[in-house]
């Protein structure tokens, strides 16, 4: 499974932003998708997670009823509303065929986007 994240740029504080997550490869359609995020000096961190088949989303508690994790075929989105300056990071994608939706233990990881978000 090979992953490409995309989407990223600069936005001021309350703005929006859609990230978008390319898979390849046959299994990458029944895999758990998540996003995850590394500011400056800080550890990775989870956002937001969707599981194969039943659509489960699980969201960190610190964007929860702005972002929205979807997936479509190969691709998987993060939608992103009402930013904020401390949502600046590198955002990641990550696939992963089982196992803890919120930990950083997924097998497959895309390449980061820079999110950054101006007061």
């Amino acid at each position: 499974v090979q992953l490409q994240a995309s989407g990223g740029g600069q936005v001021q504080a309350g703005g929006s932003l859609r990230l978008s997550c390319a898979g390849s490869g046959h299994a990458f359609r029944s895999y758990t998708i998540g996003w995850f995020r590394r500011a400056p000096g800080k550890e990775r961190e989870f956002v937001a997670a969707i599981r194969w088949g039943e659509g489960r989303s699980v969201y960190a508690d610190s964007v929860k009823g702005r972002f929205t994790i979807s997936r479509e075929k190969n691709m998987a989105y993060l939608q992103m509303n009402s930013l904020r300056p401390e949502d600046t990071a590198v955002y990641y994608c990550a696939a992963q065929s089982a196992g803890d939706m919120t930990a950083p233990t997924y097998g497959y990881w895309g390449q980061g986007t820079q999110v950054t978000v101006s007061s």
